[in-house]
């Protein structure tokens, strides 16, 4: 045998590729993915407010800017707490890889909040609206890819069919819209017009009824698409261990903030919608958690 093989043969790195048991993403994933919603749906409903109704937002830019620089931070503290070496996180920002969704995130959440902070500066210390609203703009632009981006972390894991990039996809962006709106109906309410808050209630009661169109398509053709698929729904149908959990959370989150947003309109009534607004908030941690665990249950052997 030649040197360099024998070398080589000495210096192998054995690897174990096998599943692991058990539930890999607790609940810290939830509160990730619930915090990072309201980070950049905040954002979302910001730049409308702007657009549509710029008399309305006064000290709005600052206070929106810091409830999405709180939520942003809570997103970033529960995915380092998930991470199992948390101490070597530097290494995404110098071993660089472009094909890891975890990595790519990191990146863009990190130009993400290094923006935010910008808009603090100009909207507090500068009191530059001008400034504040060109810089909006591109914090928008990078929330969307924020956004998604765990949709593309939870598409990479293999034989999870039920992640799938498209409508995982779909179900983020919606869920910021959703959580965004219900936050500013819930805190920022009674500081705007009711013409404002019923904008920003069809965009949650829209938000809303597409989600649910969503989890509804895969609850019912999901089962035609894929075996693992079927058996990873049977959690959550008929005396599954996630069937009460799935459907208090459809109902919260979607259904019931529907219903309420009708009634408060008709009465124009704040606080019916701030109530709808709780509901959606709460609902959406219960959906996310449900659609979280369930896939990991299923035995992979």
């Amino acid at each position: 045998m030649a040197t360099h093989e024998i070398l080589a043969a000495t210096n192998a790195v054995v690897t174990l590729d096998v599943a692991l048991p058990g539930i890999v993403w607790p609940w810290l994933v939830t509160v990730n993915m619930w915090a990072k919603s309201i980070g950049t749906g905040v954002i979302f409903m910001l730049f409308l407010l702007i657009k549509k109704y710029p008399n309305q937002v006064g000290n709005l830019r600052f206070q929106v800017t810091v409830v999405s620089i709180v939520f942003i931070h809570i997103f970033l503290l529960f995915t380092l707490a998930d991470l199992h070496q948390p101490f070597r996180m530097w290494h995404i920002f110098f071993y660089p890889n472009v094909t890891s969704a975890i990595a790519v995130g990191a990146w863009m959440a990190t130009a993400f909040v290094g923006l935010l902070f910008l808009l603090a500066f100009l909207s507090f210390v500068k009191k530059n609206d001008v400034a504040f609203d060109k810089t909006l703009a591109w914090v928008v632009a990078l929330a969307i890819p924020v956004t998604l981006y765990t949709a593309g972390l939870m598409s990479q894991c293999t034989a999870r069919e039920l992640w799938q990039m498209p409508t995982e996809s779909a179900q983020m962006i919606f869920a910021a819209l959703l959580s965004g709106s219900a936050f500013m109906i819930l805190v920022f309410g009674n500081k705007l017009d009711w013409e404002v808050n019923k904008s920003l209630s069809r965009i949650l009661a829209l938000s809303a009824f597409i989600s649910f169109i969503l989890y509804m398509s895969e609850y019912v053709f999901g089962p035609m698409k894929a075996e693992e698929l079927a058996a990873v729904l049977e959690y959550i149908k008929g005396d599954g261990e996630y069937a009460v959990m799935f459907w208090i959370g459809q109902w919260m989150a979607y259904l019931l903030p529907i219903f309420f947003i009708v009634l408060s309109r008709i009465n124009k009534s704040k606080p019916i919608l701030k109530f709808a607004a709780i509901l959606a908030l709460v609902g959406l941690w219960i959906v996310k958690h449900v659609w979280l665990m369930i896939p990991q249950l299923l035995p992979m052997s």
